[in-house]
């Protein structure tokens, strides 16, 4: 009896069942999977109908979260496959090199990985609390071009669920103009695992932003930061940057290295002095 009339009903919303995506299609697909082998044989019903509630939980869920398209899901998969490959290049402590130790301790290592390029990994500690990094880098993302001369302008293109943005960054002239106007497009990908948050992101395409004039296309990824208390100290924050861009155009490659290494030890300066002048994120600077 149940079968038939879970079969009437979904006989009469096809359609609706067509237009459904992900989790949500899979969910109504399971219930009438298990009603199906059920009916077949199995246990009582008082076993079975409660893993048909769940399902119908699991939907009932799926169809309360906001609907993607599947450009969306796209970017969502992108950003969170640019984290992966950035924190499996970090975890990787081998072969790494020294660019750079400054008397604060910030350094700069880096590593040639294999279809990415020359790669730059930060480390630097700050004496500010994870979340006061965290809201100047995330929730204050458009404003980096008030306190970092490196960068002229970021601006968030669309907002795709809680963890996933699409960016446009339009990066300042380096190297006494040797390096001329860049911009990026970039999906962005925000995660907190434990006491541990990851911001990471690579190159994408976006069609509402087309390439400028007069302003040459590079390309991050993959890269992302890595923010976590010091231990011992949770006042204090661990700051890792991996750092990976093809800047296009023709550049001889030991212009590149100093501009990319030297633009990670200017961030962290800037950084500082920003969280100095403006401590919390309620204040006004």
């Amino acid at each position: 009896m149940l079968l038939a009339t879970f079969k009437l009903c979904a006989g009469s919303s096809y359609r609706h069942v067509r237009s459904m995506k992900g989790l949500q299609q899979q969910a109504v697909l399971a219930i009438g999977q298990e009603l199906n082998r059920r009916a077949l044989g199995g246990p009582a019903p008082a076993v079975w109908i409660n893993q048909v509630r769940r399902c119908g939980s699991l939907l009932g869920s799926q169809l309360e979260d906001p609907l993607y398209s599947d450009q969306e899901l796209a970017y969502i998969q992108q950003g969170e496959e640019a984290m992966q490959r950035a924190l499996g290049i970090l975890k990787d402590q081998e072969g790494w090199k020294k660019e750079s130790r400054q008397a604060n301790g910030d350094e700069v290592l880096s590593k040639v990985i294999p279809d990415v390029g020359k790669v730059f990994r930060l480390e630097v500690v700050v004496h500010q609390p994870m979340e006061r990094l965290y809201e100047e880098l995330v929730e204050r993302m458009e404003a980096m071009g008030e306190w970092n001369p490196n960068v002229k302008e970021i601006k968030v293109l669309q907002k795709i669920g809680k963890d996933t943005v699409i960016t446009h960054e339009l990066a300042a002239e380096a190297a006494g103009n040797l390096v001329g106007p860049r911009d990026f497009v970039s999906v962005r990908c925000t995660k907190r695992r434990g006491s541990m948050c990851v911001l990471a992101g690579m190159a994408t395409l976006y069609e509402e932003m087309p390439q400028q004039k007069g302003v040459i296309r590079a390309e991050h990824g993959p890269t992302c930061m890595v923010l976590r208390p010091l231990a011992g100290s949770p006042s204090r924050t661990k700051l890792t940057w991996l750092l990976s861009i093809d800047l296009k155009g023709w550049l001889p490659k030991t212009i590149i290295n100093q501009v990319l290494s030297q633009t990670q030890v200017d961030f962290a300066n800037h950084l500082r002095k920003r969280l100095e002048s403006c401590p919390a994120l309620e204040a006004r600077c």
